[in-house]
């Protein structure tokens, strides 16, 4: 069994902050060519020390730039030419992509008795439409790389990972628009593993709760009792850090989990899995 995902290619989007940097940098480090996107260009610059400017590999003989594994792209993928170009960047950089991590979410309140409330569309635009139309471009380019293999004999030619929430089974009315797209994100994952295993390609997702981000730090900061809240609410009495989101989706992008496909795993300390009610009684 090999966790090795060396000399592959990965884009990874949402890679500036949180889970999708610790991915990123997951693997980066476990050797793998990494396309890093989001829309923040100056932080991917000062997280990757990438020039964004270079976006082909070094020509024979010539020195190579640090990290010469890493490239970033920043731009909107809730638009379409957006995604063509970042794929065009992927190929020009790497010449192929094997894997994809769609990390780009986004997690915000909405209202859900106000009809003129916008949010929810927004979410669903931004966690689950642009998930999918990034991975039917990718999707289509890894089954044209593969022309030409007997795909008998090959057991996968390429990895999608999609990032979703303990929101998408735990409601919170508040989080309506984001329950409901992290919720979409999950059938769009089963629904795409099995339209693209006749291709071997896999499609699973990792389903977490609370990490310790940069956010969730300034707000257990701002409020003390927020942290004992979420812990309370965790079978394993801790707070998960972004890293180990990370060790899930590299487990899924290697060989590994080569027959794993359409499963959402849940990294999230036993909170999608206990009743919220203390006593058995009611």
């Amino acid at each position: 069994m090999s966790f090795s995902i060396a000399g592959k290619t990965a884009i990874v989007t949402g890679a500036a902050n949180g889970v999708g940097l610790a991915i990123a940098r997951q693997f980066i480090d476990a050797g793998a060519n990494v396309l890093c996107a989001d829309m923040d260009e100056v932080k991917l610059a000062e997280e990757f020390g990438a020039n964004p400017e270079m976006d082909v590999l070094p020509e024979a003989g010539e020195e190579e730039a640090p990290d010469s594994n890493v490239r970033i792209f920043a731009g909107d993928l809730r638009e379409k030419l957006t995604i063509a170009n970042l794929l065009s960047a992927t190929i020009d950089s790497f010449d192929r992509i094997d894997i994809l991590v769609n990390a780009s979410r986004q997690v915000a309140g909405s209202d859900p008795l106000d009809a003129d409330d916008k949010m929810v569309e927004t979410l669903l635009d931004q966690n689950l439409m642009t998930a999918l139309r990034l991975s039917q471009a990718v999707a289509k380019r890894m089954i044209q790389q593969a022309k030409g293999q007997d795909l008998d004999e090959v057991q996968s030619i390429g990895a999608i990972i999609n990032l979703t929430s303990i929101a998408a089974i735990r409601t919170r009315p508040q989080l309506m628009g984001f329950s409901i797209s992290s919720a979409a994100l999950e059938q769009l994952t089963r629904s795409l593993a099995v339209a693209l295993a006749p291709s071997k390609i896999r499609v699973n997702a990792v389903g977490f709760g609370s990490v310790m981000s940069a956010s969730l730090r300034d707000a257990c900061a701002a409020e003390p009792a927020l942290r004992n809240e979420v812990i309370d609410g965790t079978p394993l009495g801790r707070i998960a850090e972004a890293s180990e989101v990370a060790e899930t989706a590299h487990f899924l992008a290697s060989d590994a989990s080569r027959f794993m496909t359409g499963q959402v795993v849940m990294v999230d300390g036993g909170r999608s899995v206990i009743d919220v009610v203390d006593t058995y009684r009611h």
